[in-house]
């Protein structure tokens, strides 16, 4: 595209976007980036470059792009690290690319898996038990000991008790009618598909019936 000597010939701010510059290079444009990519490496006018500082410039286009994208992501909701690299792969991002933007999230307190974890189970442990929360945790790449920390502070036994004994009185109004047994089945499977302990079952299970 160019000749061996780059030089910087012309900025000019993008008609439909004031925050995007346009670069030409040699009297030809070269690509679009954001201002702050301007200020950060000194492109300026008149400025003579080599490949190697433009190449520079299309890795800080394409990060800029990527923190962007990752950001927008936690604009629709709190997600944990793994979420955000999952959906950054299947963007087809560069190994380098995804690990400067989980560190810059980092670095600004964007995401927390800490965090993350304990929103996650104040909201779930309102009709759910710890094994299944836990399980949902771990396919989001939340530490097991983060979790595990996070549940013995947010959610008690006593608390996790009633939850499960709230939960299945109002699914035993569905099985009215049907025999005790028939019941007792269908109850004890209700409760541990919502992820409730053995023991938990077993407490609210002798309860009711």
């Amino acid at each position: 595209m160019f000749e061996n000597q780059l030089k910087i010939t012309k900025l000019e701010p993008q008609k439909r976007n004031n925050n995007r510059i346009s670069i030409y290079i040699n009297d030809e444009f070269a690509l679009g980036v954001h201002k702050n990519i301007i200020y950060k490496l000194h492109i300026e006018e008149g400025k003579i470059i080599d490949k190697e500082y433009f190449e520079k410039i299309i890795k800080a286009k394409e990060q800029k792009k990527a923190n962007d994208y990752a950001v927008k992501l936690l604009s629709y909701r709190q997600r944990s690290q793994k979420e955000i690299e999952d959906k950054m792969k299947q963007k087809e991002y560069d190994t380098e690319i995804i690990d400067k933007t989980l560190n810059w999230l980092k670095k600004y307190d964007l995401i927390n898996d800490e965090e993350f974890a304990k929103e996650y189970i104040l909201s779930k442990a309102k009709k759910y038990g710890s094994k299944r929360i836990k399980l949902e945790l771990a396919r989001k790449g939340i530490d097991e000991k983060v979790m595990q920390t996070v549940l013995e502070e947010e959610v008690s036994p006593d608390t996790e008790y009633h939850i499960a004994l709230e939960g299945a009185q109002k699914k035993m109004k569905s099985y009215e009618g049907q025999e005790k047994n028939a019941i007792y089945r269908k109850l004890a499977g209700y409760l541990q598909r919502r992820g409730f302990s053995y023991d938990i079952i077993s407490k609210v299970l002798k309860k009711l019936l």
